[in-house]
């Protein structure tokens, strides 16, 4: 599947224990994004669009509100990285 260099960024982040955090509007719809990496680091790559495409393609996903983290599919699309555990 073909993913853009950002999705990939973000993709490794996540498959690194990373995590998207959110915030919603009182009507439900998420309108904040911002990626954290295992260390704290937060990526500026992520952005709401981007959110999008990841979680459309189920690459991403939350359990009962807790934070985004990478599917199954999600890790299995990103490609072999040296720093990936």
């Amino acid at each position: 599947m073909n993913i853009s260099k950002h999705e990939q960024r973000v993709l490794h982040a996540l498959a690194q224990g990373g995590a998207i955090h959110f915030e919603r509007l009182p009507n439900g719809k998420v309108h904040k994004v911002f990626c954290v990496t295992r260390d704290g680091h937060v990526l500026t790559d992520c952005t709401l669009p981007l959110f999008d495409r990841l979680k459309k393609r189920g690459f991403i996903k939350s359990k009962r509100g807790q934070p985004y983290r990478a599917t199954r599919a999600g890790i299995t699309a990103v490609r072999a990285q040296l720093d990936n555990r």
